[in-house]
């Protein structure tokens, strides 16, 4: 008797050890939410086009730091080349995703002369891309797409 409990303790020994020492398989990160992606670092223009053309943003815009919040609030920092016509220092904004979080909406313009709505182009952990349209003059309308960047 005591030899076939020596075997059984044995056997469920072996057993716990075999099981728990398996790797279970590691289960990939959930993807992060569209409010996680752009909130998790600040942003710096990049790039952008208009109707597709690259465009050449100014120096004042390329050197601008957008924070946004999970809050809802952000920020855009001047930083050193000041827009002409734009406050100098630390502008703050509200923020939002509107319309199953396809478009954002802003308190304040990303850019003077821009828009409150944004279209949301795409989002990864490195990338922004926003649209909106624009009219520099009567009956003159282009769609503007910036890529931000961390």
């Amino acid at each position: 008797m005591k030899q076939q409990l020596r075997l059984l303790f044995i056997l469920v020994s072996a057993n716990f050890f075999l099981f728990s020492s398996c790797n279970k398989e590691d289960n990939p990160p959930a993807p992060k939410t569209k409010t996680q992606l752009i909130t998790q670092s600040s942003w710096k223009a990049k790039s952008a086009t208009v109707n597709s053309a690259p465009y050449s943003l100014n120096a004042c815009i390329l050197d601008n730091i957008y924070i946004f919040t999970t809050a809802g609030n952000g920020t855009v920092d001047e930083s050193v080349n000041v827009c002409a016509g734009a406050a100098a220092g630390i502008t703050p904004f509200t923020w939002s995703f509107q319309v199953g979080e396809t478009i954002i909406q802003l308190s304040t313009p990303l850019f003077q002369g821009g828009f409150n709505t944004v279209n949301l182009v795409s989002l990864s952990e490195t990338e922004l891309v926003v649209s909106f349209p624009y009219s520099p003059g009567p009956g003159v309308n282009v769609t503007v797409v910036v890529t931000f960047q961390h």
